[in-house]
């Protein structure tokens, strides 16, 4: 293969996205420069450090919907998080007292408004922006199933893609496709070529499935005679995927359709992270697990802690602990999940289960490595062997680190799983927060868990 078609795989990275990806970085460095300035501070020493810390730890910058209900939730609070655990990690090492109290408060409250007026700000200018890549282009998708109709769909969703669906071609009749106004049906694919030269269309997305290779070389060979683009989407993208991505071995193409979110860079950034909010936690909460361990002690006869066999990264098994909140300890090839009123659970143990208290050594399997703070949460080996066979891609979960909260568990999925219908919606919360992780979304659901904690009464 030649170097030129190397370079065919790799990813490309418009005007757009890369504005869309910097923004809140830079909008956060550039609030801290004008707070310094503002406050009469020189921007040198300790400040060009926080910047690096904050531009790192927010990048890449989240492009949520126009309501304001999700840049509530995908852009201000994570910032608010990320600003207690900087006052929390400063105020532990001593690293605050260089900075004067009030420019930090207004730094860390001004931040999230000017990023709320950047981002209007930005989509009002975005089809400027489009215009340094040559404008709006106008698309053909060939298929008119579902994999069409959703590349439709989602072009239509995201109006700064610069990209207008003129419509579908499909050999089939418009009853067998997935349209519902036939005048988007444009043609035959045999009357592609032609319509693309007269129309001056832009772009060209073949979507037709994988066991038509035949009509997709046709129709590849005939389009040489445009200057269309041209795209093929796979019909794999059908199925749940996990960090799917395009990339070459010595310019050979392969296809990633299920990988660790985690690896590489983005595995360090998270182990970092993770090391850092364990050990502060711990330094924090040391007198409260004196306490538990004293009451796990009182409370019934056993071990403080209680060291169950779950599994971990890549399907390897693991002990993870826990105060002990029950009178047994089960860890054999059948185990009960523990319900409401279960009389093998001690009156202090339903209150360190309803409080998630009992999970607070787990910090430990943190720093050990054996678990990350927010992840898929570890079931019991017997469950595992259980489920697997019950739920499909059920062991997709196991591609990350086991966490001490999760993506479920902050949608409502802590607890008790009685039936299989809410095993299996874990598993899909588990699977979509793999799909779309980051160290922001990792900060997010630490905020909403102290929150779900504060009020969910359904961990028994």
């Amino acid at each position: 293969m030649t170097n030129h078609n190397q370079w065919l795989f790799r990813q490309q990275l418009s005007v757009v996205s890369l504005t869309k990806i910097l923004l809140d970085p830079f909008v956060a460095v550039l609030v801290l420069i004008g707070c310094t300035l503002y406050f009469g501070e020189d921007f040198n020493g300790p400040y060009p450090i926080l910047a690096l810390i904050v531009f790192t730890l927010t990048f890449p910058g989240k492009w949520p919907e126009v309501t304001l209900r999700a840049f509530w939730n995908e852009v201000v609070m994570p910032w608010f998080f990320l600003s207690g655990l900087i006052l929390l990690f400063g105020y532990s090492t001593g690293y605050l007292d260089w900075f004067p109290p009030d420019l930090v408060m207004a730094w860390m409250l001004v931040t999230p408004v000017a990023m709320f007026v950047a981002h209007r700000v930005v989509r009002r200018i975005l089809p400027r922006l489009l215009l340094l890549e040559g404008g709006r282009r106008r698309a053909l998708i060939v298929g008119a199933g579902h994999l069409g109709t959703e590349l439709r769909g989602r072009f239509a969703n995201d109006s700064a893609l610069g990209v207008d669906v003129v419509g579908f071609f499909d050999d089939r009749a418009i009853e067998r496709t997935e349209l519902t106004d036939p005048q988007k049906l444009l043609g035959k694919l045999a009357d592609i070529p032609a319509y693309v030269n007269r129309n001056g269309i832009d772009l060209v997305y073949i979507t037709l499935p994988m066991a038509s290779q035949p009509r997709t070389m046709s129709l590849l060979d005939a389009l040489r005679d445009t200057t269309a683009s041209v795209y093929f989407v796979p019909d794999i993208f059908v199925s749940d995927l996990i960090q799917a991505r395009v990339d070459h071995i010595h310019g050979m193409p392969v296809v990633a359709l299920t990988e660790s979110p985690t690896l590489g860079v983005s595995g360090i950034g998270k182990r970092i992270s993770d090391i850092v909010i364990a050990s502060l936690i711990l330094l924090l909460i040391w007198p409260v697990l004196l306490v538990l361990a004293i009451g796990v002690k009182l409370s019934s006869p056993g071990p403080i802690i209680f060291k169950q066999r779950r599994y971990g990264l890549d399907g390897q098994e693991i002990l993870v602990y826990k105060f002990r909140s029950m009178k047994v300890c089960d860890d054999g090839d059948v185990i009960k999940q523990a319900g409401r009123a279960d009389p093998r659970i001690t009156r202090f143990g339903a209150f360190i289960r309803r409080t998630s208290l009992d999970e607070l050594p787990q910090f430990i399997n943190v720093l050990q490595g054996r678990m990350s703070v927010v992840g898929p949460r570890p079931h019991a080996v017997a469950h595992n062997e259980q489920y697997r066979k019950l739920i499909k891609g059920y062991m997709l979960r196991h591609k990350v680190k086991p966490g001490i909260t999760g993506w479920a568990q902050v949608n409502g999925l802590r607890g008790e799983t009685e039936t299989l219908d809410k095993m299996r919606a874990r598993v899909q919360y588990d699977i979509d927060y793999m799909r779309n992780w980051s160290l922001g979304f990792d900060l997010m659901i630490i905020g909403k868990t102290l929150a779900v904690v504060w009020r969910d009464q359904n961990a028994y």
